[in-house]
C-alpha cells in the first residue's frame, strides 16, 4: 500500500508557490491571527522571495517546509474567507 501523505508532500515541495505583494498583504494578516507569535520580521516578504519566506516561517513555526507550503497554498486558494 502506498503512503499518500508521502506523495502529497513530494508534490507540495516540488510545486512552485508564487505570492503577489497584494495577496501577501491579506495572507500576512491571516497568518498573524493564526500564529500570533510571528513578528513583522518573520512576515517580511518581497515578491519572488518565496523560498526564503518558507524557510523562515518553517523555522519560526517549528514545522517543515511542506507544512508551511501547504498552509500558505490553502490560504491563498481562499483569500476572501475569514477562516484560518
Amino acid at each position: 500500500m502506498h503512503n499518500n501523505n508521502a506523495y502529497f508532500s513530494i508534490f507540495l515541495y516540488m510545486s512552485s508557490l508564487k505570492i503577489s505583494n497584494s495577496d501577501w498583504e491579506v495572507l500576512k494578516i491571516k497568518l498573524q491571527r493564526k500564529y500570533n507569535h510571528l513578528t513583522q520580521e518573520d512576515l517580511a516578504y518581497m515578491e519572488g522571495e518565496e523560498d526564503s519566506l518558507l524557510a523562515r516561517l518553517a523555522k519560526r513555526l517549528r514545522r517543515d517546509k511542506n507544512y508551511v507550503l501547504f498552509t500558505l497554498s490553502k490560504e491563498l486558494a481562499d483569500l476572501e474567507s475569514n477562516r484560518l
